[in-house]
């Protein structure tokens, strides 16, 4: 095998590496997350791109002080944030397998 060869084949895997990527994160972007806080009083839909699409706040709960609605509006942020990024980094650790990486880089991805 000769240099350019080796080049060649490193060419073809960034490529299809920066192809991979750019396709999960568009399929990351219509991703969607769901939580939920206080038992339900607080649901949350986002994306995988933390965008938030939807919030739900039950009536029942708006009869509550500001602070308590405010807590669990965030504690169900949060969980669908957490969701997300696992979600995220589930899918950009398969868009970077089989590229032959080394450990612990395909992670930088």
């Amino acid at each position: 095998m000769n240099i350019n060869m080796l080049m060649q084949q490193a060419q073809r895997m960034q490529k299809d590496m920066e192809a991979n990527v750019k396709k999960a994160k568009e399929e990351l972007a219509q991703t969607e997350v769901y939580a939920e806080a206080g038992g339900g009083l607080v649901k949350v839909t986002m994306t995988c791109r933390n965008v938030v699409k939807r919030i739900e706040i039950s009536p029942e709960l708006l009869q509550d002080d500001a602070d308590m609605i405010e807590d669990l509006i965030a504690a169900a942020m949060n969980d669908a944030a957490r969701q997300a990024e696992a979600v995220s980094e589930e899918r950009m650790k398969s868009a970077n397998t089989g590229m032959g990486l080394p450990p612990g880089l395909a992670g930088m991805f």
